[in-house]
């Protein structure tokens, strides 16, 4: 813990209304409609593999939902829907590009903050912790003064995942939790390597992130994504949620969850999400993202070389083979040859993924329900896949 932090670690208690959803899912439907987002031409012809795609997503995988957003290389969207939006109501239909929790798809939004911090050369990328946490990152095997900015970024810090030791979903859904909570659970376990030695996936990481730049701007990680990305690009449908909200504020399908694979599904979709924070916040819909992934490789987030420096890529363990992680930003080769860049994210309730070609092609792939078992990861990544390879 913190010598700058008096209070002790506690978790804040809230009520706990979670539902469980009893209802038989219904046959999938697959809807596509022309994205209604301001600046965004909508003539591209609808797919009929996307399609395909999302009804086997809901038909042979489970998931409650399945949702889309496709975006040309001129810019032209497509939304498309499978499934049902409440269970609770078999004939509910999946709010098309409707807003769902993105999860980790925020660390590509936090990412990019730090950067465009270190085009303004007020963030060092070799920098250590230490230098803006003087005294935070201590454990065993755990030291602030010997890992950089660039380490946490990219997963290469060694820093222990806090969501290791987190209690169940059901007893933190409607539980408030700060960032130091976060790191208090996370600095309980021993390092997993010397930092710079290895490569694991860590939400810690990406929490030390969002308090740098609180450090150095003075503002929380929350309100400079939504300065400098979301109100920059007109996002007017995507939001950092605010202290103790709780629910989507728009449109959306409900998201569910389960205590173990083969549970009954249960109801997610109102949850305190501070315990994601600058690794997993952000509420969006998908058409939103694909214009995050477009602003970004356009070069209207970052300049030249922090773009550079956030493709620079290292090899992963743990992700999916071929995979490969640059700074919040992540390298998936195609089957149709060459690579999407985007940021996946999974949340109690929801699972995306995101990507966009060096031709200019995005899509965002959400379903409704994290998978299962390794059939239902494959088969989202496919469906993604699926977006960016057809026409």
């Amino acid at each position: 813990m913190s010598q700058h932090r008096a209070a002790k670690s506690r978790f804040r208690r809230r009520s706990v209304t979670a539902v469980t959803a009893v209802a038989v899912l219904g046959g999938a439907v697959a809807l596509w409609l022309p994205s209604a987002s301001a600046g965004q031409p909508a003539a591209a012809r609808p797919n009929a593999e996307v399609r395909r795609s999302l009804d086997g997503l809901v038909r042979d995988n489970g998931f409650p939902a399945a949702l889309a957003s496709v975006r040309d290389e001129k810019g032209h969207t497509r939304n498309y829907t499978a499934g049902v939006g409440d269970r609770e109501k078999k004939r509910s239909r999946v709010p098309v590009d409707g807003q769902i929790r993105i999860a980790s798809t925020t660390k590509l939004y936090t990412a990019t903050v730090v950067l465009q911090l270190v085009g303004e050369g007020r963030i060092g990328l070799d920098t250590t912790v230490e230098t803006y946490l003087p005294g935070l990152v201590r454990g065993d095997g755990i030291d602030g003064r010997n890992i950089t900015v660039r380490q946490l970024l990219q997963h290469t810090s060694g820093l222990p995942n806090y969501t290791r030791t987190m209690p169940e979903f059901s007893k933190v859904q409607h539980t408030f939790v700060d960032d130091y909570d976060l790191l208090d659970l996370a600095f309980k376990e021993k390092a997993s390597f010397p930092p710079g030695k290895g490569w694991e996936y860590s939400n810690t990481n990406y929490t030390l992130a969002g308090l740098i730049v609180q450090k150095v701007t003075g503002r929380p990680i929350g309100e400079e994504i939504t300065t400098r990305i979301i109100e920059r690009l007109g996002l007017r449908h995507t939001y950092w949620p605010g202290e103790g909200e709780q629910t989507i504020r728009e449109r959306h399908p409900h998201g569910y969850t389960y205590e173990r694979p083969g549970a009954p599904l249960t109801d997610a979709t109102e949850l305190d999400p501070s315990w994601a924070g600058a690794a997993g916040q952000l509420v969006a819909r998908p058409s939103d993202v694909n214009r995050v992934l477009t602003a970004l490789m356009d070069g209207k987030l970052l300049k030249p070389a922090q773009l550079e420096e956030m493709r620079t890529t290292v090899e992963t363990k743990g992700l999916i083979d071929g995979w490969r992680y640059g700074l919040g930003l992540m390298e998936m080769p195609l089957s149709c040859g060459g690579v999407a860049w985007g940021h996946g994210g999974d949340f109690d309730g929801y699972e995306n993924r995101n990507g966009i070609t060096d031709q200019g092609r995005s899509a965002t792939v959400a379903v409704t329900a994290l998978p299962s078992d390794l059939e239902g990861v494959k088969a989202v990544n496919k469906a993604l896949d699926t977006a960016l390879c057809t026409r």
